[in-house]
C-alpha cells in the first residue's frame, strides 16, 4: 500500500508538470487533433482531380463521347485539346497535364465493324501514385463507354461483366484507412517523447537528485514515469477517435473495450521505449533526438504507407519486432471489420512479447543509472 502511494504521488506530479505548462498542455491535445486533420486531407491517395489533355486524331461521334465521358466523370479535367503529337511531350514535361488520352485514326469505324478499338493512355510516371491511379481510372471508363456502345448499337455485349464491391470500404477512400491507424502512430510518437523527456526534464531543472534521496525505490519511479505518459497516449488516441467519427465521419464497426485494451498493450510497449532513451539521455536535446531517430524507422516499417508484404524479406522480419506494426493492424481492424479478441491474439501476444522485452531492460537500464 505505502508503494502504491508513492507511485500515485510521482504521478501526481508528472501530471501536474505536464498540465500546468500551457505549452505541455498544447502539446497533448492540440497535435494529435492538427495531425490527424491534415493526414485526413492533404495525405491522400484518392484522385478527384486529374488535369489531362486530349489529342483527338479521329474527330468522330464515338471519339466525342469517349472524351464526354472523361470529362464527366469527376475524376477528370480537361486543360487542353492538342492538334499534334509533339505537344504531347511538352505538357507532360512540364506537369500541366497529369495524362493525355490519344484516340487513334478510324476508332469509331473500328468499333462500328466490331473490331478491336485503340486509345493510348499517356501518364506522368514521375509520381507512380497518381500515375497509377489515373490509369486505372481511364482504362475503367475507357471499358464502360465500349460496353455501352456495343449495347446501344446492338453488337454483342461481353459474355462476362465484373461488379466490383469493396468491404469495410466502399467508397476506397483513403482516410477511411489512413486515420485509424493515426490512432496508433501518432499515440506512440507522443508517448515515446513525453517518457523520454520526463527524465531528461529532471535532470536539467536539477531535481532528478532530489528524487534520489526520496524514499522512492528505481521501480517506482519508473512506474511513476511510465503511467502519466500511457495516459496522456490513451487521451490523444480519444482525441484522433473523436475527430475520425465526429468529423470525418467515418463509421467505427468494432468494440470500444477491445480497442482501448489492446491500445493499453500497444503503450506498454512503447513506454518500454521510451524509458530505454530517458536512461541513456542526460538532457531534454538528446532525448528528443533519440525518439525521433527511433520513431521514424518504425513509422516507414509499420505498413502505415506501404504494405509489409511489398518490402524485401529482411525488412519484413525486422518489421515482427515493431509494436507500431501491431497497432496498425489491429485498430485497422477494429475499427474497420469488429474484429474481436480471437481474432486479434496473434497481434495482441506479439506486443506482450515486445512489452516483456523493452520493460525489463527499461527497468535495467534505469537501475543501472541510478546506480
Amino acid at each position: 500500500m505505502t508503494s502504491l502511494l508513492r507511485i500515485l504521488a510521482l504521478v501526481r506530479k508528472e501530471l501536474l508538470a505536464i498540465l500546468k505548462d500551457p505549452r505541455s498542455r498544447m502539446t497533448v491535445l492540440a497535435p494529435p487533433i492538427l495531425q490527424c486533420l491534415i493526414f485526413g486531407y492533404a495525405a491522400s491517395f484518392d484522385l478527384n482531380h486529374v488535369p489531362y489533355a486530349l489529342l483527338d486524331h479521329d474527330r468522330s461521334a464515338a471519339s466525342r463521347a469517349l472524351a464526354a465521358g472523361f470529362d464527366g466523370s469527376g475524376f477528370f479535367e480537361r486543360i487542353a485539346t492538342l492538334t499534334r503529337t509533339n505537344d504531347i511531350a511538352r505538357y507532360v514535361t512540364e506537369g500541366r497535364a497529369s495524362l493525355v488520352l490519344v484516340i487513334e485514326r478510324d476508332f469509331e469505324r473500328h468499333l462500328t465493324a466490331g473490331r478491336r478499338a485503340s486509345i493510348q493512355v499517356i501518364v506522368d510516371g514521375r509520381n507512380t501514385n497518381t500515375g497509377g491511379a489515373a490509369q486505372g481510372y481511364a482504362s475503367a471508363i475507357a471499358t464502360d463507354f465500349v460496353q455501352e456502345w456495343r449495347q446501344e448499337h446492338g453488337q454483342a455485349s461481353p459474355g462476362v461483366q465484373v461488379v466490383a464491391r469493396a468491404w469495410y470500404n466502399p467508397n476506397l477512400e483513403t482516410r477511411w484507412n489512413m486515420i485509424p491507424s493515426l490512432i496508433g502512430t501518432i499515440t506512440m510518437m507522443m508517448t515515446m517523447i513525453l517518457t523520454a523527456m520526463s527524465v531528461a526534464r529532471e535532470r536539467e531543472a536539477g531535481t532528478f537528485e532530489q528524487l534520489l534521496v526520496t524514499p522512492f525505490r528505481p521501480f517506482e519511479i519508473m512506474i511513476g514515469k511510465a503511467l502519466p505518459s500511457m495516459l496522456v497516449g490513451l487521451i490523444q488516441a480519444s482525441s484522433i477517435l473523436l475527430v475520425a467519427q465526429l468529423w470525418f465521419r467515418i463509421p467505427f464497426a468494432g468494440s470500444y473495450a477491445v480497442l482501448y485494451l489492446c491500445l493499453i498493450e500497444f503503450l506498454a510497449a512503447s513506454v518500454g521505449l521510451g524509458l530505454f532513451i530517458s536512461s541513456l539521455a542526460r538532457n531534454m536535446q538528446q532525448a528528443m533526438t533519440g525518439s525521433v531517430i527511433v520513431i521514424m524507422p518504425f513509422m516507414l516499417l509499420s505498413g502505415l504507407t506501404t504494405p509489409i508484404g511489398n518490402m524485401p524479406d529482411v525488412l519484413q522480419t525486422i518489421t515482427l519486432m515493431n509494436p507500431l506494426r501491431y497497432a496498425i493492424s489491429m485498430t485497422r481492424q477494429i475499427y474497420l471489420e469488429g474484429a474481436r479478441i480471437p481474432q486479434l491474439l496473434p497481434e495482441m501476444l506479439a506486443l506482450l512479447a515486445i512489452a516483456a522485452v523493452t520493460l525489463p531492460v527499461a527497468a535495467w537500464m534505469f537501475r543501472r543509472r541510478l546506480g
